[in-house]
């Protein structure tokens, strides 16, 4: 048995041990991986950057400068370069035709092809004795109002140059066919002017194109002229007063009068009809192709809306893990590391 005094000194050194044992704990540091390193400096990065940043008043202020500088360059560039410049003053450029309903300017409206039938009428009749349409050929207007068999008898009423010379060189003249141009009423543009005291009828292909108001402007041109110019108006001679025509003196006369052709669906042929089939028609000599590029605008419209719809779809698909997901950061526990 241990004596008294050794078993006092074992309680001693027991009760120190455990002291120390209470009083200091040792754990060892965990490791950090590379990525939870880049993101603490990430966000080191990121709160010294958000103390250095300026105040919400100075980023109004530049803003403000910004969209200011903006207006002010837009305003100044219409000015000096935005304005549209008119040859001719208003008194000069004639009275602006009226608004009408055309039916064919509609997105889902087509020409009235019997309104073609009728107007080619009145071109062919009145209008083709000035006036050329070298832009439209016979095999153009099959199909759209007219027959093959129609236009293959119309193209051999005109003679035309044949392509090839005979054995004595000579040029020799052919009946029409489908793929020749309406004929002009004139050679030449000198015989055009000579025939018209100095005037040159112009071609009436691109007519509606080349006129500011397009079919309103020609519709009121044609239907215009009044009986007898109005008082304190001056007309020079050899010209007729049109309020529509830009100096309001034009060399055409007034061609269209009630009853001047015959249509053959029994449509009254009055001035207003007359004008209104006919410029229609020269719309279609404009635009033949109006028609289809309506179609195809439509067909675009379905199609592209259907792709618009389902890339929406697969946007919200593709993105949604990514949108939805919550990413959380867990910091290691503090821990108390041994001096």
């Amino acid at each position: 048995m241990l004596s008294s005094a050794a078993a006092q000194r074992a309680r001693q050194l027991v009760q120190q041990t455990t002291k120390i044992v209470r009083n200091t704990t040792t754990v060892s540091t965990p490791s950090i991986e590379p990525w939870q390193s880049q993101y603490i400096k990430n966000r080191a990065a990121s709160s010294s950057a958000s103390e250095s940043a300026p105040s919400p008043f100075y980023l109004t202020a530049t803003a403000s400068a910004a969209t200011a500088a903006a207006i002010g360059s837009a305003a100044y560039y219409y000015q000096y370069a935005g304005k549209d410049a008119f040859a001719m003053t208003p008194a000069e450029e004639g009275l602006h035709p009226p608004q009408y309903p055309w039916e064919h300017t509609r997105w889902t409206k087509t020409y009235d092809h019997a309104t073609l039938r009728r107007g080619f009428q009145v071109y062919r009749e009145v209008c083709a004795a000035c006036h050329s349409l070298s832009r439209i050929p016979y095999r153009k207007i099959v199909g759209s109002f007219a027959t093959v068999d129609e236009m293959k008898a119309m193209a051999e009423e005109n003679e035309y140059d044949n392509e090839d010379p005979n054995d004595e060189g000579e040029i020799e003249k052919r009946p029409g066919k489908l793929s020749d141009y309406l004929p002009a009423p004139y050679k030449n543009d000198e015989a055009a002017r000579a025939a018209n005291n100095g005037a040159l009828p112009p071609d009436l292909s691109l007519m509606v194109k080349a006129r500011h108001g397009g079919v309103n402007y020609i519709f009121a041109l044609l239907t215009g002229y009044p009986e007898d110019p109005p008082a304190g108006a001056v007309v020079q001679d050899g010209l007729n007063f049109n309020p529509y025509f830009p100096g309001t003196g034009i060399a055409m006369a007034r061609v269209l009068y009630d009853g001047l052709v015959e249509y053959e669906d029994k449509t009254p042929a009055t001035t207003s009809q007359m004008a209104k089939d006919v410029v229609e028609f020269l719309n279609w000599a404009a635009e033949p192709e109006a028609d289809e590029r309506k179609k195809m605008g439509l067909k675009v419209l379905v199609v592209t809306s259907a792709l618009f719809a389902l890339s929406i779809w697969v946007k919200r698909y593709k993105w949604s893990p990514v949108k939805t997901r919550k990413l959380v950061y867990n910091p290691p526990a503090e821990t108390k590391v041994r001096r």
